[in-house]
């Protein structure tokens, strides 16, 4: 047991690095915040805060790896954002419409009963690659991307679960073209940092159970190479949110969820601060994204067809985080969807092994915007848009 159990860290170790080199920029669906973390949330519509049924729900609300057994996921999603910006009747198209983003998780029961879960997944990011002439004589974009490693501790006590995870994070960033912006910073730059996620379930009848799922502003060490385009000489934190939802098995083969998120953007003045604030980009107080907080609604379900085969099916509503008075800066992140359609299943081999998948779409969104003051008519765009697509594979073992 202790030559198994050693190996499995040391494997775990090795997928986990794999994890930090495959992890790839995106804009994600929430504005800079992922629908989901795994291929089968990502099904249901990102839902699943009251519902542990796989090891990568933890990433939603570690409460929900008390109810799962000894598990390894792995899965990988591959997004396409289609966003860009209209200047006039002039459609301005980012390219870089592909990236993959990994996710893998261990769940492992302890001795005392208790459970200890590991999972690496991205959170989100933001990125735009305008083509020369889009936005000025080069090219122009920005390329962020982060990375959360949660290390679970969960319990049961009755019909309550309970569970906490430390949270390390990740985040990279690159900027191109943005002279013009008075940005000096060109090559990558790295930041590191980290706070708690923690969550209940409890279990109030056989066939409902409610989930809260609360995580902590991730204090983020600075982009030094950005410090004259982020607020505050390249202070860039991950905001706060929390989840409330439920689970409710309507019939023995059918599960019906329900999520909403609050996602705090206002408490990073880099995303918040609006972009027309007449200081100078990286000041203490400087002009941000313009970024407001954002509710979403999530609606999922699962049903179990039969002992192989598991039908999933969602859609997510998110508020715009963006007004028509940062469309400006907006062009340079223009996370504005707002529905999402989900589909996929499981299908299992055996008692051990299964393929997850699933397809998300989300409709072309656009926000049109005005000049701010002090701007030329000409440097502005008349709208911002984004639609995805994403398709997700993932392998389920049970041991």
């Amino acid at each position: 047991m202790k030559i198994e159990y050693g190996q499995n860290i040391r494997r775990l170790g090795v997928a986990l690095g794999a994890t930090m080199v495959l992890a790839a920029p995106a804009m994600a669906t929430e504005g800079m915040f992922a629908l989901g973390f795994s291929t089968n949330q990502r099904a249901m519509g990102g839902t699943g805060v009251a519902y542990g049924y796989e090891a990568m729900s933890a990433a939603i609300n570690p409460a929900n790896a008390a109810n799962v057994g000894r598990q390894f996921q792995l899965g990988m999603n591959t997004f396409s954002p289609n966003r860009g910006f209209f200047r006039g009747a002039v459609d301005n198209e980012s390219g870089s419409n592909f990236f993959l983003a990994p996710n893998l998780s261990y769940n492992h029961p302890l001795a005392n009963g208790n459970v200890f879960n590991i999972s690496a997944y991205g959170n989100g990011g933001m990125n735009t690659d305008y083509p020369i002439g889009a936005l000025g004589p080069t090219r122009v974009g920005i390329d962020l991307s982060q990375l959360f490693i949660s290390a679970t501790y969960a319990g049961a006590s009755g019909n309550l679960s309970w569970g906490i995870a430390p949270t390390l994070a990740i985040q990279t960033f690159k900027g191109t073209g943005l002279a013009g912006f008075g940005v000096t910073g060109v090559d990558r730059d790295w930041s590191y940092g980290g706070g708690l996620k923690a969550g209940i379930t409890y279990k109030a009848s056989p066939t409902l159970t409610f989930g809260l799922s609360g995580q902590t502003k991730m204090y983020m060490s600075k982009f030094d190479e950005y410090a004259t385009l982020f607020e505050g000489g390249g202070s860039f934190d991950i905001p706060a949110s929390i989840t409330a939802g439920l689970a409710w098995k309507a019939q023995p083969n059918l599960t019906l969820m329900a999520d909403i998120r609050r996602i705090f953007y206002s408490g990073v003045p880099a995303i918040s601060n609006s972009g027309a604030i007449p200081l100078p980009l990286g000041s203490v107080g400087g002009p941000g994204f313009g970024w407001d907080d954002i509710n979403v609604l999530k609606l999922g379900l699962e049903y179990k067809a039969n002992d192989r085969m598991t039908w999933r099916a969602g859609y997510a509503y998110s508020e715009n985080p963006l007004g028509p008075e940062d469309v400006y800066f907006g062009v340079l992140a223009p996370g504005v969807s707002k529905h999402h359609l989900t589909v996929g299943g499981t299908y299992a081999f055996n008692e051990n092994n299964s393929i997850d998948f699933a397809l998300e779409y989300s409709p072309k969104s656009r926000v049109s915007g005005f000049v701010p003051a002090g701007l030329p008519p000409a440097a502005a765009p008349g709208s911002i848009y984004m639609s995805q697509t994403s398709i997700s594979v993932g392998w389920t073992h049970n041991f």
